[in-house]
């Protein structure tokens, strides 16, 4: 018999988790197509990072038995003011965190919180093939709008991106 996992707390982000989500983050920088940065992040800039989506947004940290399991943001979708009622979301989990539903609880939590400050639409944009990413979004009730092709390249490959699309206004995303 498996042992249930831990529970989670989600809080807001510091600056001292930096270092933490530099270790989640750059393996995906590293290893794989699921972020279209090609060099790791270091502490300095995370930690801006960090501040600069706080200023305006929200980025929080999930915790499992005191240690960061993983970490979720949403900032501006596009820089035109037509735009300010739409965010543009990202979610990274530990490597040996994933597959236990700490995500979908982390991913809940940003969905609530951009519902209470007002926003009305948030914009996932997935790197493909990404199926674990893809299954999360369509259970949080985001709906697939469209693929463009060929838009990232890393590691010599065209990498197509999907862009999913969730309306807050029709509801939180613990509903």
């Amino acid at each position: 018999m498996s042992a249930s996992p831990s529970p989670l707390t989600i809080r807001t982000a510091t600056g001292a988790d930096a270092v933490a989500f530099c270790a989640i983050y750059n393996p995906y920088v590293r290893n794989t197509t699921i972020s279209f940065e090609t060099q790791p992040v270091d502490e300095a800039e995370m930690r801006r990072r960090i501040q600069e989506k706080q200023q305006r947004h929200a980025w929080l940290a999930a915790e499992v038995d005191g240690q960061i399991a993983g970490y979720a943001y949403y900032g501006p979708f596009r820089p035109r003011p037509a735009y300010d009622h739409t965010v543009e979301s990202a979610i990274y989990i530990a490597g040996h965190q994933a597959g236990k539903g700490y995500g979908r609880l982390l991913y809940t939590a940003l969905i609530d919180s951009a519902y209470l400050r007002g926003y009305r639409e948030m914009i996932a944009v997935i790197a493909l093939p990404n199926p674990a990413s893809l299954a999360l979004h369509l259970a949080l009730g985001f709906r697939e709008v469209g693929v463009l092709q060929h838009v990232g390249r890393k590691f010599d490959c065209d990498v197509d991106v999907c862009l999913w699309q969730k309306s807050l206004d029709a509801g939180q995303g613990s509903l």
